[in-house]
């Protein structure tokens, strides 16, 4: 979400602007780096989703995913730390980066994604950290974003940050690597997203379906591109399933426990 719009103000507010602003302003930021083809059309960004790299995976059954650290990515110490509310957010936003559909599923992709995401947020916003609370790349792998975020999570509490302008004192963000205005959604993102909802759901007590939305349901925004939005009922009823245990053994439950994440060599 390499937005170029309002940065951190009096709530840490953000907001998406159109989708070709988005990608001409990160253009030069991420594309440089070479760790994403922004310079790509959106057309090429379709046709690459298109072909599926590597078999299909399972889903992660665990009480939570694997969520790599700010540490583990190598993220820069924030310009301050982030709020800490002793209260749970009651609405889930769903995000897409609007980045290029690549093909890169690897963790040194996923990791440079993060780092990229900061430096916009921080150097190109001039806000205080990553804009949201969670990053899943197009391989699946689930990072953590704003500072503070995982452990407030895992303490039932809430980390504000900034990525839906004027909601962000009771909304968690995540950020779907892609555009998704007409590409499909990957396999792997797909599975990681659900394995967030449910854990999301699980640790603030929240009902999918009223709690899961779109960043356009904020904000005057095309985000999370109409392809992924439109599956945000079916993400509803996949993650309700599961929390109410018609989804598949869980590792809680004794069931099949497998990881849908690489190792660190990729």
């Amino acid at each position: 979400m390499l937005h170029a719009h309002s940065g951190e103000g009096a709530d840490g507010g953000q907001r998406c602007g159109p989708q070709f602003t988005r990608r001409a302003l990160i253009g030069g930021v991420v594309g440089a780096a070479g760790l994403l083809t922004v310079g790509s059309s959106i057309r090429d960004g379709a046709m690459a989703s298109e072909y599926p790299v590597g078999p299909p995976y399972p889903a992660f059954r665990a009480d939570a995913p694997q969520v790599y650290t700010r540490a583990q990515w190598n993220a820069r110490s924030p310009k301050r730390a982030a709020r800490i509310l002793d209260r749970p957010p009651d609405h889930i936003v769903v995000h897409h980066t609007a980045s290029a559909n690549t093909r890169d599923r690897s963790l040194v992709h996923a990791f440079g994604l993060s780092r990229q995401i900061q430096k916009w947020h921080m150097d190109g916003n001039g806000w205080n950290d990553t804009g949201q609370q969670l990053t899943i790349s197009r391989g699946g792998i689930v990072m953590e974003g704003r500072n503070q975020s995982l452990a407030a999570i895992r303490a039932k509490n809430h980390a504000v940050g900034a990525h839906v302008l004027h909601h962000n004192q009771h909304t968690i963000g995540i950020e779907s690597e892609g555009t998704y205005t007409s590409a499909r959604v990957p396999r792997r993102l797909w599975d990681s997203l659900v394995e967030v909802c449910v854990w999301l759901c699980r640790a603030y007590n929240l009902e999918p379906a009223e709690a899961i939305v779109g960043h356009r349901d904020y904000n005057s925004t095309t985000c999370p591109g109409d392809v992924l939005y439109a599956r945000l009922p079916e993400l509803r009823r996949s993650v309700a399933d599961r929390l109410n245990g018609s989804g598949g053994a869980s590792g809680s439950a004794g069931g099949l426990v497998t990881s849908i994440f690489p190792s660190f060599d990729g």
